[in-house]
C-alpha cells in the first residue's frame, strides 16, 4: 500500500495563455470612411485659417507706424542764437554753439568777437537795444532832407583831413577853435559860454559802435551813441533822414534835435551826423552839434553836412 501511493503522478496544472487586452473604443480603421474625410477636410480648414491669420498680422505689423517717429525738420533745427538781453531762441546748450555775448551786455567774460558786431546775434542785440531806448524815436519810414538851418555860415579855410577815419571837412575859421582830439581823431569846438559846460562840438572818427549790414541802421546807433556828449536827460527828435552820396561812396545822414533840461530849464541843441562808408574797417563818422545858446552858428550844421570829402 505505501508503494502505490509514492508512485502515483501528480495532476498537471495548465496555466491558461494571457488574453489580448479589451479595446475600450474603436480604432481609425474601424470609423466609416465618410467620417475620416470630413476629419481630414476640417484639419485643412483649420490650417489654411491659422495661416491666413499670420499673414494677415505680419502685414498688419508692417503697416503700424513706428513707436519712435522721426522728428520734423522743426523739432531738429538748431536753436536761434541769443536775439535780446539774456533771451534766446531756444536751449543753446542742446545746439553745440556758444552765443557770442551783446557788447551791451556789460558782461566781463564777453568774446573779443563781440566788439567787431559782424554776427547776425550782435547785430539784433544792438539794435533792439536801440529801438527799445526810451530817449530816442525809430526813424521816419520815408526819407527827410536836412533843412537849411537858422543863422550865418561860419567862413572856412580848406579842409581838416582825418587820414584815420578817412574822411576830410570844412576847418572853420574864427570861432571855431582846434582841440586836442582824443577820444576822437579830429575835434573843432565853439567858445566856452557862462553858466554852462555844453557848447558848439565838430568831431570825426570811425564810427564807435558796432556796425550794422545797414548804413542807416549804423547811423542811428550811432546818433544814439551821441547822447553820451549831452546832459543825462536829453532826448532825440529827428529832423532829417537821408541817404548821402560822398563821391563814389555811401553814406547816410540824420538831422535831430537834442531836448534837455540845465537847471531846471529846457534847453535844445541842434545836431547832425554822417555815416560814410569808406572802404574801410569801419564806416566814418562826422557828428556836430550846436546849443541854443549859439544858434547863431547852426547854419555851420549845413555846411559840414554838405562839403564832407573822402580822402
Amino acid at each position: 500500500m505505501a508503494a502505490d501511493a509514492e508512485t502515483t503522478p501528480l495532476p498537471k496544472i495548465v496555466v491558461p495563455p494571457p488574453s489580448s487586452p479589451s479595446r475600450s473604443g474603436k480604432g481609425l480603421g474601424d470609423l466609416p470612411m465618410r467620417m475620416v474625410y470630413r476629419l481630414i477636410a476640417g484639419t485643412v480648414a483649420v490650417v489654411a485659417v491659422g495661416v491666413g491669420g499670420a499673414i494677415v498680422l505680419s502685414r498688419g505689423g508692417d503697416a503700424a507706424p513706428s513707436a519712435a517717429p522721426i522728428p520734423s525738420a522743426a523739432a531738429t533745427a538748431i536753436p536761434s542764437l541769443p536775439v535780446a538781453n539774456g533771451a534766446t531762441g531756444g536751449p543753446a546748450a542742446t545746439s553745440g554753439i556758444t552765443p557770442i555775448a551783446s557788447p551791451l551786455a556789460g558782461s566781463p567774460a564777453a568774446s573779443p568777437q563781440a566788439s567787431s558786431a559782424t554776427t547776425p546775434a550782435t547785430v539784433t542785440a544792438v539794435m533792439q537795444a536801440a529801438l527799445s531806448d526810451p530817449r530816442l524815436r525809430q526813424l521816419p519810414e520815408r526819407d527827410r532832407g536836412l533843412r537849411r538851418l537858422y543863422g550865418r555860415p561860419t567862413a572856412a579855410r580848406g579842409l581838416l583831413k582825418d587820414d584815420r577815419s578817412g574822411v576830410a571837412l570844412p576847418r572853420f575859421a574864427k570861432v571855431w577853435k582846434l582841440t586836442p582830439a582824443s577820444p576822437f581823431t579830429t575835434r573843432q569846438m565853439l567858445p566856452k559860454i557862462n553858466g554852462t559846460s555844453f557848447r558848439g562840438l565838430l568831431v570825426t572818427c570811425p564810427v564807435p559802435i558796432p556796425v550794422q549790414e545797414s548804413v542807416r541802421d549804423t547811423a542811428f546807433l550811432a546818433a544814439r551813441w551821441t547822447l553820451n556828449h549831452h546832459p543825462s536827460d536829453a532826448t532825440i527828435s529827428w529832423t532829417a533822414s537821408q541817404p548821402l552820396k560822398v563821391g563814389e561812396r555811401d553814406g547816410w545822414l540824420l538831422g535831430y534835435t537834442v531836448n534837455y533840461k540845465i537847471r531846471g530849464k529846457k534847453r535844445q541843441s541842434m545836431a547832425a551826423l554822417a555815416v560814410v562808408d569808406v572802404a574801410r574797417d569801419k564806416p566814418a563818422l562826422v557828428f556836430v552839434t550846436i546849443p541854443d545858446t549859439q544858434r547863431a552858428h547852426w547854419r555851420d550844421i549845413n555846411t559840414v553836412m554838405s562839403r564832407i570829402r573822402v580822402l
